[in-house]
């Protein structure tokens, strides 16, 4: 067998009648927060540019994949080959200028026919968006939201007059390097922590407060300032 074969049946042992407790306790709800865990471990052998101990982590998310997988196999829902096949499929579907006779030269076209076939896919499934802004997950930490937010603002070329403050994002852009925005982002949360303002909190309402007033822009929002 390989090595991935004898990972999903250490899985079916775990998790049969007499097989290990805990493991057979456990949940999609519960293992979630363990995988949280995982991929944060993961991410920080990244930051360190740790390869060895990043071996070892992405194989405590790879666990996480495979217990998922068999969760839903036990209920006869999908098991691990399927996921591993769909997956792979749509890296097919979504690279036809490596698979396909379509073509892209740069990374910019290759997002651009990656975004073009997704919503291809999403039509043909009959999956619209009714809202001008993508669902995003609520878990996701608000800088990424509020990343993910501009950037769908930026693509569409949305009117954001009396909304964002343009000439602000424009004059601070050339400022930027890595380095400053780091102690930009850092001082602006020592100095929310002095004042006993949530950062987090603040970045969500604020990002919200932007879909909506674009969402509905007879009722517009005042910037906050």
């Amino acid at each position: 067998m390989s090595a991935i074969e004898d990972l999903c049946q250490t899985m079916v042992r775990l998790r049969a009648p007499d097989g290990c407790p805990w493991d057979r306790e456990q949940t999609h709800q519960t293992l979630a927060r363990c995988l949280i865990d995982e991929v944060s471990e993961l991410l920080e052998t990244i930051d360190r540019h740790d390869l060895s101990h990043m071996r070892e982590e992405l194989g405590d998310v790879l666990v996480q994949v495979v217990f998922h997988a068999q969760l839903a196999a036990e209920r006869g829902d999908f098991n691990f080959e399927d996921v591993a096949r769909d997956i792979n499929a749509k890296l097919v579907r979504r690279h036809p200028h490596v698979f396909g006779s379509g073509q892209a030269d740069n990374s910019a076209q290759v997002i651009e026919v990656w975004e073009k076939v997704k919503a291809q896919e999403k039509a043909a499934a009959g999956k619209t968006q009714s809202t001008l802004f993508k669902h995003l997950p609520p878990q996701l930490p608000a800088l990424m939201f509020a990343e993910n937010v501009w950037k769908q603002i930026d693509k569409a070329k949305l009117p954001t007059a009396g909304v964002i403050d343009a000439d602000q994002i424009a004059a601070l852009g050339p400022q930027l390097d890595q380095a400053t925005l780091g102690r930009m982002l850092f001082e602006l949360t020592a100095a929310a922590r002095v004042t006993g303002l949530d950062p987090e909190g603040a970045l969500r309402q604020e990002t919200t407060r932007i879909m909506q007033a674009l969402e509905h822009p007879a009722t517009p929002q005042p910037i906050n300032r």
